[in-house]
């Protein structure tokens, strides 16, 4: 079957594999970048998340600086800015800079989470905005900030970000499928809905974002995005190896809270439970593997269940070579004519 060509882009999170240091982790996200950009992917965002020793993508907007600076055609954005731990001005502050640095080629991606455990979220924003009625008025000052229109416009001492400038980067809202995507459908904002992390009940919540989705000057349609964790590769060996891998992170993540890599030979030798199995099959949605003829069957049918505009891919294992061989093998069946 001749596979639908449909934009691709990545989110990256400064992964640390196994062996390799956080600073070596952050180079290679740089090169990942050089090669989506030559590859023709539409998109590199870069999460956020601290207090891990997995990501030490920490500081997005820091790290959409340099990006963007070291690539010509993608976009360059956040996937996401975790809003909670900051305040919205200073948000928009940071992003309508990077506008100014490399206008029209800037996103704004919101998350509704801290990113982190309860603790380090605290020592991020002792004051920090938590609930759902606390987010949704941090997000309508935001939005207020990125078009001047914030507060009262009779003040003579309102407050405006800086630099004022004459666009702004557009806004996509984070989703596992539940408020954010409604707040997205009201708001007339784009809506980047995490597939890896609701595999089973989160078309519902992207059916009801296009439903009650209202129109705004930048977004006058829903807007779908996509974000699925693949890991693609023609050696069989390398798909086992790397999914007994990936199986071993969520279990840890299961138990623990924490992100954590393994290498494959700290684990060959290791045997499950029964519940723990249980725990690795309930997880084993939530990511894609396999070769480029069965990813392209699995693609195919998230693409024709929720109609996304655009996939935005995060790729784990345990090299680094086969991550880049990863995204390629993607190029190849979607972005190649």
């Amino acid at each position: 079957m001749k596979t639908k060509k449909i934009r691709l882009s990545i989110l990256e999170h400064a992964l640390v594999r196994p062996g390799i240091t956080d600073g070596e982790a952050v180079m290679e996200t740089i090169a990942i970048a050089k090669l989506a950009d030559r590859l023709g992917y539409t998109r590199f965002w870069v999460s956020e998340h601290h207090n891990t020793d997995s990501f030490v993508s920490s500081t997005p907007e820091v790290l959409i600086a340099h990006l963007a600076g070291e690539t010509t055609n993608m976009r360059i954005g956040a996937g996401g800015v975790m809003l909670p731990n900051y305040s919205a001005l200073k948000v928009a502050e940071n992003f309508r800079m990077l506008e100014v640095l490399f206008p029209g080629r800037i996103d704004l991606g919101i998350g509704r989470a801290s990113g982190t455990d309860q603790k380090t979220a605290q020592a991020l924003n002792p004051h920090g905005k938590r609930t759902d009625e606390e987010f949704a008025e941090q997000l309508k000052d935001l939005v207020g900030y990125l078009h001047d229109t914030a507060g009262d416009q009779t003040d003579t001492e309102k407050v405006y970000a800086t630099p004022r400038i004459d666009t702004h980067p557009p806004l996509w809202l984070l989703s596992t499928g539940g408020e954010s995507a409604l707040a997205a459908a009201r708001m007339g904002t784009g809506l980047s809905f995490s597939y890896f992390m609701n595999p089973v009940s989160g078309l519902p919540g992207v059916q009801a974002y296009r439903e009650n989705f209202r129109p705004s000057a930048e977004v006058p349609e829903p807007k779908l995005i996509l974000g699925v964790v693949i890991f693609c590769s023609e050696d069989r060996d390398l798909l086992m190896r790397t999914q007994a891998t990936v199986d071993r992170t969520f279990l840890e993540l299961t138990r623990t809270g924490k992100n954590t890599s393994f290498s494959y030979d700290e684990l060959k030798d290791l045997s499950y439970t029964a519940e723990e199995q249980e725990i690795i099959a309930s997880h084993r949605p939530r990511t894609l593997s396999g070769t480029p003829d069965e990813i392209e069957q699995k693609l195919d049918q998230l693409i024709n269940e929720y109609q996304p505009d655009e996939l935005m891919i995060s790729t784990f294992a345990e090299g680094f070579e086969e991550r880049i061989k990863s995204f390629e093998l993607l190029a190849d069946m979607y972005l190649k004519s």
